[in-house]
């Protein structure tokens, strides 16, 4: 199991069935005793003095099976084109590079669904790629975790897996391109904002096959152009939210054109002070017939 942050949060497959905890200062688990659900419902102010008590009175938790994805009934979220990289990268995949230029530049984000609770993995599990893509990367992200009000409540690693084939061939694909059986991976811990170190945050990403990197990549999010309070104001604009939600911010790595996943691929996502991620690639779903005979 990996080593955590103190005072960050992760749902625990314990004897006694899937419970949310707090890692504790000694490196044990503590009960927080209610669910993300409703700490995500409460101020944030509120919020913080529940983790608080939790973290030191809390009732120690055996993490028996191990860490659940960091979510229980919050939907994921996504936000397109907000580094250089990534407009660039979508320009390249693109019959309609404009659009991109103008979205990159625009007050209102490119904002758009990923995943239900349900469908989320975490650290350890697969990810895929899809059998009717040809050109599939990973997008490693920095996650906001968002409460019912729109503040940011803490952070979480993120991997915004996405068919650039589909996604390229036309733009009203999108949601095809990003949403699908294990298309969206989350690190195992939420980190607070009070007990986030102070940002920028340094992104590496690397990817590998047959125990040999073939990509890696860094970034930092320096290079946003968007202002993370700023975005989570926007995916609340218009949306209820009671139970929070999570907010992928985006990515500043994207391989070029020469590269594309494969099945057995290791992926390893880092972002400093918040966390890590790694996912074995495995292809999900299944080709028409229309195109298995072409």
């Amino acid at each position: 199991m990996q080593a955590g942050t103190p005072g960050a949060i992760v749902r625990v497959q314990s004897p006694d069935g899937p419970r949310w905890a707090v890692r504790a200062d000694d490196g044990g688990m503590r009960s927080l005793g209610t669910t993300l659900g409703a700490l995500l419902a409460l101020p944030l102010d509120a919020a913080r003095r529940a983790v608080d008590t939790a973290r030191a009175e809390g009732s120690v938790i055996d993490p028996g099976a191990g860490l659940l994805p960091p979510v229980d009934e919050q939907e994921v979220w996504a936000a397109g084109v907000t580094y250089r990289r990534s407009r660039d990268g979508r320009t390249e995949e693109s019959t309609e590079p404009s659009i991109y230029d103008r979205v990159y530049t625009a007050e209102r984000p490119e904002l758009f669904f990923k995943s239900t609770a349900a469908r989320v993995v975490t650290d350890g599990e697969d990810v895929g790629i899809r059998a009717d893509s040809g050109w599939d990367v990973p997008e490693p992200e920095l996650g906001l975790v968002v409460n019912r009000a729109g503040a940011v409540f803490g952070y979480v690693v993120g991997n915004d897996m996405s068919s650039r084939s589909i996604e390229g061939d036309n733009p009203l694909y999108l949601p095809q391109a990003k949403v699908y059986t294990r298309s969206c991976a989350l690190g195992t811990q939420i980190v607070p904002v009070w007990a986030a170190p102070e940002g920028p945050w340094a992104v590496r990403l690397t990817v590998e096959r047959d125990d040999e990197e073939v990509f890696t990549g860094s970034t930092t999010t320096a290079e946003l152009a968007r202002d993370l309070d700023a975005l989570a104001g926007w995916l609340v604009l218009a949306l209820d939210l009671p139970a929070g939600a999570v907010l992928l911010t985006g990515t500043g790595i994207v391989p070029g054109a020469d590269f594309t996943l494969a099945a057995g691929d290791v992926v390893r996502i880092e972002v400093d002070g918040i966390g890590s991620l790694t996912n074995r690639v495995v292809v999900v779903g299944r080709r028409p017939e229309t195109q298995e005979t072409r």
